[in-house]
């Protein structure tokens, strides 16, 4: 382990005095009113000689190894099967050109019903973007469990769904000693550790020059640090109680999508507590006390306790200065005007007395006298719970978090002072920009947040992609003109005769596997394959005779007769895979059962039946209430449908998923693929068009553009990146990176290595368990690619990392895509068309071109159809990108 950074602690006042006396209520007291000036300052009696080698605690620890719970040894994408099903009487197909059929083709006695297609017309009408969809059980075919692996624990009677993938689910899983991330601070159960020896609830917040940096990255130009994690256990500020001991229990009530209650309770069952309302972005810590002595602690030892001025009556303010130099502002609100006569006791404890009702609130002030100034008028008032609204109009599409609040009530109480990311300022709109003050604190992943006082937020996002369909499009050119034009004849020919070949796999082997997120991969590209065909192509027969066994591969699923049927699991209330109720193993299916990855799973079937759907409208009929309970688990609009959570993955205000579900984390909760959460917002959207909900689809558009803004601004760095670390972004992509290697099953001829990149609440880290190919680490923030990922990979991040590490052109690029073995060198080649479609198809239309070079999740159908109608848009690159310019694929 690395070793730890430290805030070097101020010993000129009292050296040798970092002990933990313990003393009584004879200690130095005083009490102040409200609008007192300030008249007394405390400073901790001096240490017992036997003590004086104790130092204060103002560096924590680190976790440098991937928590492997859950996560099974598959690995993310299928591998390329050449096993092939006969679907065609010749032994060989030839492609025509001339827009003739075969006569085997146009003899074909199957006939299938496969839509025109449908004229996309560019909506200007309001439409509210949280509709509740269907809201009765799931279908029949799914059966229910109520004994789902874990336990409902810790979590007082609630109806209702529950959130599994929320940011405070660490506080009722496993040992309740993980810490939730608020951003800006952090909250951790003490459990009786540290140098304070608590029982209470620490409150950490972690100033940029606390990271810890990895050793430089060799692998890159640069050599940018390998990883950045923030400590943890530094125990700043500790809300307690003197009745906290061993007997003490956590309990969570009022369970929400942006807001829980986590309860201290001296001992089960007692009517005293302390209850924190926890909200993402909340400007203070709010302890509310019911019948208890309040204790103040520190693990970073107090150096002084002063009274101060409060700006409202009934208020009392305290001004704390830590050990490490740090100011916090203390702002206690009794419920029945009694004075907290809070004493500062020692190093580690502030006391006050017994039996008190009301609340305490504790922030971080780093800007001096203003930001007191801000703190002190927004004191007294907290959030309690937030409602999302959201709706798109014309091509603009607007989301606002309204916070619920509680405190002072009277008709001049303060607004709310809550702390936005980067990416929320960028896209502040109507009011709320006037609410901006000059508070910053440091987040731990998402660069600096700024202190806002409003009730409520408004957010913007001006260009929502409307007009992307399943076609290759480019959201730089007008609105209209964003949508691939048809190909040349040559392209054609060559896209025809490779789609021919990869219909004739086996699609029922390649889909019906004992893995949801495999099987869901294959269908999305073969259901790919023959909208390529069909559309693309105008090919119909062809397509025809791909649907057909698309649909049955399909109907394995929708009624669900797959290996691991989905069962309904009634404690959580969700859709999970069985795998781990027959299994016993978490890690099944990459952890389904428990939560993970829901919306990477889902979201292949949802872009499948999407696009079924729209070249087979009947298919609806019998299909789409399996595809909307897989939308409703995932991405669910409405936080009054009995049998699924709002929301469960997308978190609206961090603007991207996450991935893990019911497995408690050090380091909070991570985000696996980016591209692959871009999928499932795609494949909302798209499924919202098929099935003309209008709603389902502004919310997919909104997703996407939310998506491409918080993917710019924390995933995926561009030079000058200003929210991560400058000795970081030269990585270019962020991410624990792992692999999860299984042995080569029957029937597959390749396997090929890949890799799991994560942005954790807490850290950022870059590596595999089997080494560090940069083709795992940023190929997996390009998988699937497909239309949405012109928007959420814009061009200049794409030539970046293209040119620094992958680009055969350059000498010095330390993995060019030419040397890269496996489905990641058709990975590499799909994303270079974004910048530059003609090397793209180069690649993918050689004559000796080795199918070994496409993942089972993809086609060189695809690939080809992709790089030839990146290339029609009539885009006037920069000379950067002047190799774009061609003639011979795209045009009429």
């Amino acid at each position: 382990m690395p070793p730890l950074a430290k805030s070097k602690p101020n010993h000129d006042r009292q050296p040798g005095t970092h002990a933990l006396p313990r003393q009584d209520d004879a200690a130095i007291r005083f009490t102040t009113g409200p609008f007192a000036p300030p008249t007394s300052t405390q400073f901790p009696p001096p240490a017992p000689l036997t003590a004086q080698s104790a130092q204060p605690r103002t560096s924590g620890s680190i976790v440098t190894a991937l928590e492997t719970e859950g996560r099974s040894s598959l690995q993310p994408f299928p591998t390329p099967t050449f096993v092939t099903a006969a679907i065609l009487p010749a032994a060989n197909y030839s492609i025509n050109t001339n827009n003739t059929f075969p006569t085997h083709i146009a003899n074909s006695t199957l006939h299938l019903s496969i839509s025109r297609r449908v004229t996309r017309q560019v909506m200007s009408d309001h439409t509210e973007a949280l509709q509740p969809m269907a809201t009765g059980p799931p279908p029949r075919s799914i059966s229910w469990r109520s004994d789902h692996p874990v336990p409902r624990t810790n979590i007082a009677p609630q109806d209702g769904p529950l959130a599994t993938n929320n940011f405070y689910a660490n506080f009722f899983l496993g040992s309740q000693h993980q810490g939730v991330w608020t951003h800006p601070y952090s909250l951790t159960w003490s459990k009786g550790t540290g140098y304070a020896q608590s029982w209470g609830m620490t409150i950490s917040h972690l100033d940029a020059d606390q990271r810890i940096f990895g050793p430089p990255n060799q692998d890159v130009p640069g050599h940018p640090a390998k990883y950045f994690i923030n400590p943890l256990a530094i125990q700043s500020i500790i809300l307690s109680a003197a009745e906290l001991g061993s007997s003490t229990v956590l309990t969570t009530d009022s369970l929400q999508a942006f807001s829980v209650n986590a309860n201290l309770l001296p001992y089960p069952g007692s009517l005293s507590k302390i209850t924190f309302p926890l909200l993402q972005g909340m400007g203070f810590v709010t302890g509310v006390y019911s019948k208890l002595q309040p204790v103040i602690q520190s693990s970073v030892f107090f150096r002084s306790v002063s009274t101060a001025a409060s700006s409202s009556i009934g208020i009392f303010k305290y001004v704390i200065i830590l050990e490490d130099g740090k100011q916090w502002l203390l702002y206690a609100t009794p419920s029945n005007g009694q004075d907290p006569r809070f004493s500062l006791v020692s190093q580690t404890i502030i006391r006050g007395v017994p039996n008190w009702f009301g609340y305490i609130q504790v922030a971080k002030n780093l800007a001096g006298s203003p930001g007191e100034f801000i703190y002190d008028n927004s004191a007294g008032v907290y959030p309690v719970a937030a409602d999302l609204t959201a709706w798109k109009s014309a091509q603009t599409g607007t989301y606002q978090i309204q916070w619920k609040k509680a405190g002072l009530t009277s008709r001049d109480a303060p607004q709310l002072l809550m702390f936005a990311l980067p990416h929320h300022v960028e896209s502040f709109g109507g009011t709320t920009p006037y609410g901006l003050t000059p508070l910053r604190l440091q987040t731990t992943t998402k660069g600096t947040a700024s202190g806002v006082i409003a009730d409520s937020w408004t957010l913007v996002e001006p260009s929502l992609p409307i007009d992307m369909g399943f076609s290759p499009w480019d959201g730089s050119l007008p609105l209209g003109t964003r949508s691939s034009k048809p190909l040349s004849s040559r392209a054609l020919a060559i896209i025809k005769a490779v789609a021919a070949s990869e219909l004739q796999q086996d699609m029922n082997s390649q889909t019906n596997l004992d893995s949801m997120y495999f099987s869901g991969k294959a269908l999305s590209k073969f259901a790919t394959i023959v909208y390529t065909v069909h559309d693309l192509c105008q090919e119909p027969d062809l397509a025809q005779l791909g649907l057909g066994r698309l649909k049955m591969a399909f109907a394995k699923f929708s009624t669900n007769q797959q290996i691991f049927p989905l069962v309904y699991d009634t404690v959580w209330k969700g859709v999970v895979s069985s795998g781990a109720y027959r299994t016993r193993d978490p890690g099944q299916d990459f952890g389904n059962t428990y939560y993970n990855d829901h919306h990477f799973h889902y979201a292949y079937f949802i872009h499948a039946a999407a696009t079924i759907a729209y070249l087979d409208p009947q298919w609806l009929v019998l299909n789409k209430e399996f595809i909307d309970m897989l939308v409703r688990d995932t991405a669910n609009p409405s936080s009054s449908d009995p049998y699924f959570p709002f929301s469960r993955t997308f978190d609206w205000y961090h603007g991207h998923s996450w991935a893990k579900g019911l497995f408690e984390s050090a380091d909070g909760k991570d985000e696996e693929s980016s591209s692959e959460d871009a999928l499932f917002a795609y494949a909302i959207k798209m499924w919202g068009r098929v099935t003309g909900d209008k709603s389902m689809e502004a919310r997919g558009n909104l997703m996407l553009a939310v998506l491409a803004r918080t993917l710019r601004n924390y995933f995926l760095m561009q030079d000058g990146n200003a929210n991560q670390p400058a000795n970081f972004i030269g990585n270019k992509v962020t991410g624990i990176v792992s692999l999860l290697p299984r042995p080569k099953p029957p029937l597959l001829t390749q396997r090929t290595e890949t890799a799991w990149t994560q942005l954790f609440e807490n850290k950022v880290d870059a590596t595999t368990y089997f080494g560090n190919n940069l083709e795992y680490v940023h190929g997996i923030h390009m998988m699937p690619l497909l239309p949405y990922s012109a928007l959420t990979r814009p061009s200049r991040f794409v030539y970046e990392e293209w040119s620094l590490l992958f680009d055969p052109a350059n000498a010095a690029a330390p993995a060019p895509a030419s040397s890269v073995q496996g489905g990641w060198k058709g990975i590499l080649y799909a994303n270079l068309a974004l910048i530059s479609p003609k090397r793209s198809w180069e690649f993918f239309a050689q004559p000796d071109f080795d199918m070994r070079w496409i993942d089972g999740g993809a086609s060189r159908t695809w690939y080809l159809a992709w790089a030839a109608g990146e290339h029609s848009f009539d885009r006037k690159f920069s000379l950067l990108f002047a190799d774009c310019v061609f003639e011979g694929l795209g045009g009429a």
